[in-house]
């Protein structure tokens, strides 16, 4: 079977390493995203996917826009029979889905119907649910509609972050594959349609949704703040100053009524602070222009009382 593989990021090379390694086929090509400015210096950077397919010899091309006559051309010529789709970021064209003998598939990190969208791992953490998966689906025109051909379950552990549940289930996917590509070459693939009442979307990130709302509760707050390891975090002000929360528990409150920002106490465990329901022990920290480190260490050279509200520019 030729392999036309489509994926960008870290989480795609799991996904093109799993099938290189197995010998279920010949990746042929690698699409990826075109070189992008990174840093400050903002040279051009190549994608996980690009570096890795370089160091492996395997064709490259990256398509600004995928859709264009040139690029579906490309494609054609290569000659595959299947093209495998992990987090690219484009959209396909119906022209483009209808190209290979077996179609297109896609590896998401999400039980579909479950989490449609970009990031599927971060609020699958950040609604509080107890597990997620892996579902490989029959691409079609829509964003993460098609029919599932295949799932795996994985349990998300109470102090999961997104970095850790991002390698479960790249690990997950990549098995996942192997296995779906062989069902598909051999004919004993089946096809789902999914449910459409119980779909949910995940919208994308964005920097600001990592700034803290602590009229929130505990729960939600620090479910946020693991979901959003390590990007963009949770963060908050202090005195005007950017602090970006890295570990926290949640607590009961300490008994008096507080201003929901407000810091209850400071002790040798950390910083606690007032939210609607509950209170956070903020652990460790980062301070703006310094490194992380705990709570303790941080208010051996910050003096701060209770009483000091968190959250304002």
């Amino acid at each position: 079977m030729k392999i036309l593989f489509m994926g960008t990021p870290d989480f795609a090379v799991g996904i093109i390493d799993a099938i290189v390694n197995s010998g279920v086929g010949q990746v042929v090509a690698a699409v990826t995203q075109p070189d992008r400015p990174k840093g400050r210096s903002g040279a051009l950077a190549a994608s996980p996917v690009k570096e890795y397919a370089v160091s492996h010899g395997i064709r490259v091309m990256q398509p600004a826009k995928i859709k264009d006559k040139t690029e579906v051309a490309a494609l054609m010529e290569t000659g595959a029979d299947i093209f495998v789709v992990a987090a690219f970021g484009q959209i396909l064209s119906r022209e483009i889905l209808d190209i290979p003998k077996y179609g297109c598939i896609n590896v998401h990190a999400s039980l579909l119907p479950e989490y449609r969208g970009a990031a599927p791992i971060q609020w699958a953490i950040a609604d509080g649910k107890k597990y997620t998966g892996v579902t490989i689906q029959q691409m079609n025109e829509g964003v993460d509609t098609g029919d599932i051909i295949s799932s795996v379950r994985v349990d998300i552990a109470d102090d999961e972050t997104g970095a850790s549940l991002f390698d479960k289930l790249r690990d997950a996917g990549a098995a996942l594959i192997v296995d779906t590509l062989r069902q598909i070459e051999n004919g004993g693939a089946g096809h789902t349609p999914q449910d459409e009442s119980r779909a949910t979307y995940a919208k994308i990130l964005k920097k600001e949704m990592g700034c803290i709302d602590f009229s929130r509760s505990a729960t939600q707050i620090e479910r946020m703040i693991r979901a959003f390891t390590p990007w963009p975090g949770g963060y908050t002000y202090l005195n005007g100053r950017m602090i970006k929360i890295r570990e926290c528990r949640v607590t009961e409150h300490s008994g008096n009524a507080a201003e929901c920002g407000s810091i209850v106490s400071v002790s040798g465990e950390g910083i606690k602070v007032a939210c609607a329901n509950g209170d956070l022990l903020i652990t460790r920290l980062q301070p703006e222009g310094k490194k992380e480190m705990t709570a303790h260490d941080f208010l051996l050279g910050n003096k701060i009382e209770p009483g000091v509200i968190l959250g304002k520019k």
